[in-house]
């Protein structure tokens, strides 16, 4: 994370103890602030087994509130990335919005007034805490309503073994992806580079290459240039030289979903992908030695790093605010978010969580995710079209690098249906 990062969290903590650890904004005073209220919690599950089922984490947090606040009861339900999101938009749908929520978008809810903002919930210590990066993500014309859960960044990562029974260096350029990954084909690694451009979540391994080529989702003022010569130029690239000479394994990148990729990764099939700290994990757990470099670009390593941030909100609509600023207060407490990441390998979204994390030793193979995290680049979240957008991305990008297949046509397709999502809002 760096010595200023670090001095930035000094700051930070200086000043939220002149505000006093027990400030409350004024405007969280209303609001069911008394008698017996049941908020209910609606989160997704970062686990994959019943073993380390999120529903765990959910309900010690939820007990160890209401310990300390008679009076408020959490009714936790828990469940799948696949079914969340829908579940969700399905109960506002049905006029029985939770009063919390954990997912992966919040625009949409918060453009048609359905939300709390930040500064209605939360106390000043809280709001302080979040890392700038995530906040600027977490708003919608300037104002805070996602809040920003648990993050993480993205590396290149390579399979120190099969690299070094080819005799090969960590590759820092798009030149050297092709000869490694040639060399690697050589050998008979069955996936010399995966490229997961499947419906699973293509859309961030998609902003992965636009950024190694200087170009991303938006341009400089926050508008959309999908369609840009950078982008189009990226996707040629991984066409002609990747996927057309054969690189990237046996499964075409648009049938090859992330989960996929993960897995042949574990299995030691798999030469080189880009991966986040879960993966390293599990990688490792199953005796695959991972080497870890910034993502190769055109002209040499990418400067800035992929971002990734999930989000929780509030619903306004039982007009429980008091009490769900309490609990975001609780939930995003030290203790709890280290929690949540040690048990998932992923990156706090708290300045003092985070130096926390970066100075204690059991932690220190994510210092070089936690390092990328403050200069990263995420999704435009705060849009409410990039719900719309990113789902176009999932279902056509893999196109792009087919056998024959046009980065301009597709990439043009794309950055029509954002326009038109655009002009709807």
């Amino acid at each position: 994370m760096g010595e200023a990062v670090q001095r930035r969290f000094t700051v930070l903590t200086a000043v939220v103890a002149a505000l006093g650890m027990t400030a409350t904004l004024s405007g969280c005073g209303g609001d069911s602030g008394s008698g017996d209220v049941t908020l209910t919690l609606v989160a997704a599950d970062y686990g994959n087994s019943a073993a380390n089922s999120s529903e765990k984490y959910w309900s010690g947090v939820a007990a160890g509130f209401e310990k300390k606040h008679p009076g408020i009861k959490v009714d936790v339900n828990v469940y799948s990335w696949k079914d969340v999101d829908r579940k969700v938009a399905e109960m506002v749908k049905a006029g029985k919005a939770p009063d919390i929520a954990q997912i992966g978008a919040y625009a949409d809810y918060a453009k048609d007034g359905k939300l709390y903002s930040a500064d209605q919930m939360l106390s000043i210590p809280t709001q302080a805490n979040f890392l700038p990066t995530l906040t600027d993500a977490g708003k919608v014309d300037g104002t805070l309503y996602g809040l920003p859960f648990v993050a993480s960044t993205r590396l290149l990562f390579y399979n120190e073994k099969l690299f070094g029974q080819a005799g090969l260096d960590a590759p820092e350029t798009w030149d050297d992806i092709q000869k490694d990954a040639t060399a690697l084909k050589a050998k008979g690694v069955k996936y010399p580079f995966a490229l997961p451009l499947g419906q699973e979540e293509s859309q961030a391994e998609t902003l992965m290459w636009l950024l190694s080529n200087s170009g991303g989702y938006v341009d400089d003022v926050g508008l959309y240039d999908i369609d840009s010569a950078q982008n189009i130029a990226t996707f040629s690239w991984l066409r002609d030289n990747l996927v057309g000479k054969g690189l990237t394994g046996p499964v075409a990148p648009g049938k090859l979903d992330r989960a996929k990729a993960f897995e042949a990764f574990t299995k030691g099939e798999v030469g080189m992908l880009n991966g986040h700290p879960t993966l390293m994990e599990e990688a490792e757990a199953k005796g695959v030695k991972v080497g870890m470099v910034p993502l190769p670009g055109a002209e040499g390593p990418t400067k800035g790093s992929m971002g990734v941030a999930d989000w929780m909100m509030g619903f306004k609509q039982n007009g429980n605010r008091k009490a769900i600023g309490d609990f975001f207060d609780y939930a995003y407490s030290d203790e709890n978010v280290l929690a949540f990441a040690d048990e998932y390998d992923l990156l706090p979204v708290t300045g003092s969580a985070s130096a926390e994390m970066e100075t204690d030793t059991k932690h220190a193979k994510l210092r070089e995710f936690l390092a990328a995290l403050p200069n990263s680049q995420l999704p435009p979240f705060g849009k409410t079209s990039w719900a719309t957008v990113s789902e176009s991305i999932k279902t056509n990008i893999g196109e792009a690098v087919a056998p024959g297949g046009s980065p301009e046509r597709v990439l043009g397709a794309i950055a029509a249906e954002a326009a038109k999502a655009e002009s709807a809002e």
